[in-house]
């Protein structure tokens, strides 16, 4: 009896493999043996390895554009737009730990998708810097190097995906809470 796989079940174990060996080194064989089925049988679902690339990638770079957008458009402040930035990096980085992995370590593969992909990424660093310059204008946030600020608060939440799936017993209200506090009450004046 053969095995049904869908897309989706392949694009996940894709995403686990490439986190654990990295894109360069994972074949399309490596991926059928952890799927259990022929080389052969992948194609009859996607084209290519690239095209596993770009469903992780992109799918995850949007759903972080569709979450600032908005973040943007709302009319907190700029203290509170930052806590919904923590909450947004905790729920998309807990529920693809392996995708997140792929957008940080990976993205410079995507190849025909790479300059959406950078343009999604650099319109999302724009409007948290813009965040971060309206709260120290509006006197919200302390007077520092808006640079230092994006730097420090960005680069700790891109890498949550190292550490939570070394907390088994992880609450993501008490992480985006504990997060909040550490991060941005670091810089509320």
């Amino acid at each position: 009896m053969k095995q049904k796989i869908s897309k989706e079940d392949i694009i996940k174990t894709a995403a686990k493999l490439f986190k654990e060996k990295g894109f360069s080194a994972v074949t399309m064989r490596d991926l059928a043996s952890k799927i259990g089925v022929k080389a052969s049988s992948l194609y009859n679902h996607i084209s290519s390895k690239q095209e596993l690339l770009k469903e992780i990638i992109i799918s995850i770079a949007e759903r972080f554009t569709e979450g600032m957008a908005v973040i943007m458009n709302s009319n907190s402040n700029s203290i509170d737009k930052l806590t919904k930035i923590v909450d947004l990096h905790v729920n998309i980085a807990s529920n693809n730990i392996y995708g997140m992995a792929s957008l940080n370590n990976d993205w410079m593969h995507l190849e025909e998708q790479l300059d959406y992909y950078l343009k999604l990424r650099t319109d999302y660093e724009d409007n948290f810097r813009e965040i971060i310059i309206n709260g120290i204008k509006n006197n919200e946030i302390k007077h520092a190097n808006p640079e230092v600020i994006l730097f420090s608060i960005l680069s700790t939440l891109r890498s949550l995906y190292l550490w939570i799936p070394k907390k088994e017993d992880l609450n993501h209200i008490e992480l985006s809470s504990n997060l909040t506090s550490i991060l941005i009450e670091g810089i509320n004046k």
